[in-house]
């Protein structure tokens, strides 16, 4: 039904967030993929984690390429912006539009064959550089718009629709995250949403570069028996490194108990939450730790799932380029042409 306009008329009794925005405000319109495609939940997650945080829908632009993936903004965030770019470039886009203006939230929505293929060396770049922006790979291992070709993450030895069998090594995004330096790296599943809102609104609170890496199975070609990116293959093989919540920074909660004992904590909005202290076994501030985990568990066929690593301190490319707090399109004449003087400075400082 996906000829169909959503109603414009929201129910009065919607919750309503902090804003008074209902969940419907951060919606797009009517999806047009197909009917139980992974990458709609992902919108789904996206929709929940930006109502969740209070985000004012303008303070939002969302970035894509071209692909599957790269169609699912329209059907999130109705009232951000946008710019749907060219196969691949959507790092460039979001690059430059993070420093013409720090102010809003940038998002980029891209596919395994965008960023790991074509895209590959902008991804690259996007990361190594720290551009400030939340970068979401749906990632199905499979070229769903031109019917069912491997994409590069594809794993080898997994067969496609039709029972050809890939014989190509596939390219870890996530471990090449780590390796570009990225200060926030996750990977999470469409089919678990408990696990993916809370990872969302962590990436977008994120002060540097943040990158999820998101299994989504395609239905129409990479869903069957011999695929290691269906939904059966990965909740069967999926291997969640920690259970996270995110929990918006308010007025400091103190409390102390002790190892082994239980302690129930009143949050901000009145819910309870038990606490029992235990070691943790998995540290998402190790990079080098957490590359070897991933290697080892994918070296067993299991999918490693949740924050992969984490930089509490990062610094982000407006930082070190020194760019302006000022959006570009706010600075007046005096501000962009400051005179003869200001330039002689300038050249005196690169002698």
């Amino acid at each position: 039904m996906t000829y169909l306009v959503k109603p414009k008329l929201h129910h009065p009794n919607l919750p309503k967030n902090r804003l008074g925005f209902t969940r419907r405000d951060y919606e797009g319109p009517v999806s047009t993929l197909c009917a139980g495609c992974g990458h709609d939940s992902i919108s789904a997650a996206i929709v929940q984690a930006c109502f969740e945080l209070d985000l004012p829908p303008h303070k939002v632009a969302k970035m894509s390429g071209i692909g599957c993936s790269s169609k699912t903004p329209t059907y999130f965030l109705g009232q951000s912006h946008g710019f749907n770019s060219v196969h691949g470039r959507m790092p460039s886009v979001a690059t430059g539009a993070s420093l013409a203006n720090r102010d809003l939230i940038y998002l980029g929505v891209s596919g395994d064959g965008d960023s790991a293929s074509i895209g590959l060396g902008q991804f690259a770049h996007c990361l190594r550089r720290g551009v400030k922006m939340v970068y979401i790979v749906e990632n199905n291992g499979v070229y769903g718009l031109t019917k069912g070709q491997f994409s590069a993450t594809a794993d080898a030895g997994s067969t496609s629709k039709r029972g050809v069998g890939n014989k190509d090594q596939p390219i870890d995004l996530v471990s090449m995250a780590l390796l570009l330096g990225a200060t926030f790296v996750a990977r999470g599943f469409s089919g678990d949403k408990k696990q993916l809102v809370p990872l969302i609104k962590a990436a977008i609170s994120h002060r540097g570069v943040a990158f999820i890496d998101c299994i989504s199975p395609c239905v129409a070609f990479n869903n069957h028996a011999g695929s290691t990116k269906s939904f059966d293959y990965v909740r069967e093989h999926n291997d969640a490194v920690n259970a996270i919540d995110w929990i918006e920074g308010r007025d400091e909660i103190v409390t102390d108990y002790e190892p082994g004992s239980v302690e129930d904590v009143t949050q901000h909005d009145g819910t309870v939450l038990k606490l029992r202290k235990i070691e943790a076994d998995y540290d998402p501030t190790d990079r080098l730790a957490a590359m070897s985990y991933i290697q080892t568990h994918q070296a067993r066929g299991e999918v490693v799932t949740g924050l992969l690593y984490i930089d509490d301190a990062p610094g982000d490319l407006n930082d070190r380029m020194n760019t302006v707090d000022t959006p570009l399109n706010r600075l007046g004449e005096e501000d962009l042409c400051p005179g003869p003087n200001a330039l002689a400075a300038i050249n005196a400082s690169l002698r």
